[in-house]
């Protein structure tokens, strides 16, 4: 059986014949060591049709396909036109063998046409990519380099191309930095508390909360300046006028010793610190939830933002958080107690991380692996749909949230929920009526729009032609004016011309 060889390269499609295998034998080895050899290898493998692609971004497209296994239109005419004809009813006695078993797979669903790719097939293919330039009679120095540097550019930029805005390595590094701030801020909160308890000690009691004790320790200062006029500021920062009553009334008694200016502005500027760091960790939290509903709208809205981001964090992307089944998701963050009760063969973790989600703390202890399983099923779905879908919408997320709820009033009531594929159903009819809704009022504005302009267009053309009116009626004023001008005139002739006549007539009839 004759054996044809594809051979995909950076400037086109390159068609082999590879005859006389007996001379290397069909083992690897042998076509390793003969590989090397051109003169030996040009005998058994020789070039029968070569396609140029048109253009860079013609090669890219068609890489594109021959690495995802998809056969083009090119390649199939390329293959049809070169390969022999098979009579219909008949088996074809040759092969084509393809370096991609996906690309192969392809051509022989799409063209009956057996093609074949192993260790021999890659070994043969190795040697034309060796020995391409000198098949390639046209072909000029430096110029495969130059196709095959330009191609793998594109190829790697547009593989590594996304969308700026559903980056999830940001949610990864936002929510990593929400942990360490927190662990940070309640240190730093605590060495405040410490520090100024010093000064003023009933001040802890009086004050719980660790930012409010470093703004009000800011403006306080020294405790002896404490006057009834720091009340309003006080009840400006605490929120309660009697809290800052008793903050006076205690700076007044209060049992602390001294500081001196220098550690009271140390005291200060570290408290300023605190403060400035609470207020950042409010605006990244800010950030997270904006990203959060960018890349993935529909988790958020079932689980949470935080919860949603530690999972997405956990598995390193969204995109690897969509390729994991529900029952790895469900135990995601709790990897060190599932292998020690594999390993002690003990009862394993219900949930990991989902724990965090208000839904588990709301069942009932018996319930709390049923709906710990059910939740990472719905989360594993919100997932999928966040990464794979092409636009952002919470409309899933919120049908999931509402058959979580429906499952929880199920435990505890015994109320039948409804069924994942009615509700599924339910929210696609829900967005194509949207997406109809969007095209017809999309339809009614271009419509007033070019009812506007065609009204506009008919007052221009009724403002024109009364302006024509105007113009006629000007001109036909001013010639009836220029007439009756001239005839006047033509009267005041006459009349000098009558009476030079009658005055002669008179001098004669003196004579």
């Amino acid at each position: 059986m004759a054996m044809y060889l594809l051979y995909e390269s950076s400037s086109g499609y390159g068609l082999f014949e590879a005859h006389g295998l007996d001379e290397i034998g069909q083992n690897t080895e042998a076509v390793r060591s003969s590989v090397s050899d051109l003169s030996r290898f040009g005998r058994v493998v020789q070039l029968t049709a070569f396609h140029p692609f048109e253009s860079a971004l013609d090669a890219l497209n068609q890489v594109n396909a021959v690495s995802e296994g998809v056969m083009t239109d090119e390649l199939r005419s390329f293959l049809e036109l070169n390969l022999p004809k098979v009579k219909e009813g008949k088996k074809p006695k040759f092969s084509v063998g393809t370096s991609e078993p996906k690309l192969g797979s392809h051509i022989l669903e799409a063209t009956k046409i057996p093609c074949q790719s192993n260790e021999f097939v890659l070994e043969l293919l190795r040697g034309v990519r060796l020995h391409f330039d000198r098949f390639i009679k046209d072909l000029k120095p430096g110029d495969l380099e130059k196709s095959q540097l330009g191609l793998a550019h594109s190829y790697s930029r547009a593989k590594v191309k996304f969308n700026v805005n559903r980056v999830d390595n940001m949610v990864i590094q936002a929510i990593f930095l929400l942990d360490t701030l927190d662990k940070d801020i309640n240190s730093f909160a605590m060495r405040v508390r410490e520090w100024y308890s010093w000064h003023f000690p009933e001040l802890v009691k009086i004050v719980n909360d660790n930012y409010l004790y470093a703004r009000v320790s800011k403006m306080i200062d020294d405790k002896s300046k404490l006057t009834e006029d720091h009340i309003p500021m006080l009840t400006e920062v605490l929120g309660d006028e009697d809290k800052a009553k008793e903050v006076v009334e205690a700076g007044k008694a209060s049992m602390g010793q001294d500081l001196s200016p220098l550690d009271l502005i140390n005291v200060q500027t570290f408290a300023k610190k605190v403060m400035d760091l609470a207020d950042y960790r409010k605006k990244l939290y800010d950030y997270l939830v904006a990203k959060m509903s960018d890349i993935a709208p529909n988790l958020a809205a079932l689980i949470g933002d935080m919860v949603g981001a530690r999972l997405i964090s956990h598995a390193g992307s969204l995109t690897n958080l969509a390729k994991c089944p529900s029952s790895t998701l469900q135990i995601l963050g709790a990897e060190k107690a599932l292998f020690r009760a594999l390993k002690t063969r003990g009862n394993t973790p219900k949930y990991g991380l989902i724990f965090h989600s208000s839904f588990i703390g709301r069942a009932s202890a018996k319930n709390k692996g049923r709906i710990a399983r059910y939740l990472a099923n719905k989360c594993s779905i919100a997932s999928r749909i966040d990464c794979f879908a092409d636009g952002a919408t919470t409309a899933f997320g919120e049908k999931l949230r509402e058959q979580v709820e429906e499952r929880l009033d199920f435990y505890d009531k015994g109320v039948a929920p409804r069924k994942n594929v009615d509700v599924m159903k339910e929210v696609i009819e829900h967005l194509q009526n949207k997406d109809g809704e969007d095209t017809v009022e999309a339809s009614a504005k271009k419509s007033k729009k070019k009812k506007a302009k065609s009204g506009e267009e008919e007052e221009a053309m009724v403002e024109e032609k009364s302006e024509k009116k105007k113009r006629k009626k000007d001109t036909a004023d001013e010639n009836e004016k220029s007439e009756k001008k001239k005839k006047s005139k033509g009267e005041e002739t006459d009349d000098g011309h009558s009476k030079k006549k009658s005055k002669k007539k008179k001098a004669k009839s003196d004579e």
